[in-house]
């Protein structure tokens, strides 16, 4: 893996990369949680969790219940979310403007996310972003969630690149983890957990605090 080899393509996580929001979707799984008498480790539960299907996260708390039930108690989760967190939606500073770089070379982008559609909605429609992408990928579409790197292929193909040939941004070690599966590079985003929590993955590239401290980074100098 050619760690300043410029990219062709980029892949998106959004919660937590995207957009800053891990503390609300924390906020919503602490009274979901409580709600229904559980405990709940604040403290590490994102961590262990980001980037994977909900159904995964839920399901071993309802080993009866079926698809249909868990779905529905994913939603009471995921409106819980949408409803604190739609007043604070923005961008990660300098987003758009290696958005805008990107485009400008012709560098086809892609998200990568375990957000439901909603959600999904949310963060792209109200920030005007769906457009820029070539391909949104998603557990709704059948893929399982990461660390699984059958996401970040399926985009990779969509978008017609290899994946040694792109750079997938991520703020878990879920992703990170599914972009090393992939054979993608990844650049970890500080938004949640400090660089040392990436420290162990060979495929990091960077990690830093948002995506204005990429300005100079060799593998996206675009060709």
């Amino acid at each position: 893996m050619l760690r300043d080899m410029p990219a062709k393509a980029l892949i998106f996580d959004m919660d937590g990369t995207i957009v800053d929001n891990m503390r609300f979707h924390d906020d919503a799984w602490e009274r979901w949680y409580g709600g229904r008498g559980l405990p709940f480790e604040r403290a590490t539960f994102s961590a262990r969790t980001a980037g994977m299907a909900i159904s995964d996260i839920i399901g071993p708390h309802f080993p009866g219940a079926d698809a249909a039930e868990l779905e529905r108690l994913a939603e009471e989760k995921e409106r819980l979310y949408r409803e604190t967190y739609r007043p604070h939606v923005a961008p990660i500073d300098g987003l758009v403007g290696l958005l805008d770089r990107a485009r400008s070379h012709a560098v086809p982008m892609a998200v990568g996310t375990a957000a439901a559609p909603p959600n999904i909605a949310l963060i792209l429609d109200t920030l005007s972003l769906r457009e820029r992408f070539a391909t949104i990928v998603s557990p709704s579409q059948g893929y399982p969630g990461k660390p699984h790197p059958d996401m970040f292929l399926a985009a990779a193909e969509r978008m017609g690149v290899d994946p040694a040939d792109c750079i997938v941004f991520e703020d878990a070690p879920n992703g990170v983890e599914a972009a090393r599966r992939a054979g993608m590079r990844a650049v970890a985003l500080l938004t949640m957990l400090d660089a040392e929590a990436f420290a162990g993955f060979d495929n990091v590239i960077a990690s830093v605090p948002d995506f204005s401290a990429l300005d100079g980074l060799p593998a996206l100098r675009f060709a």
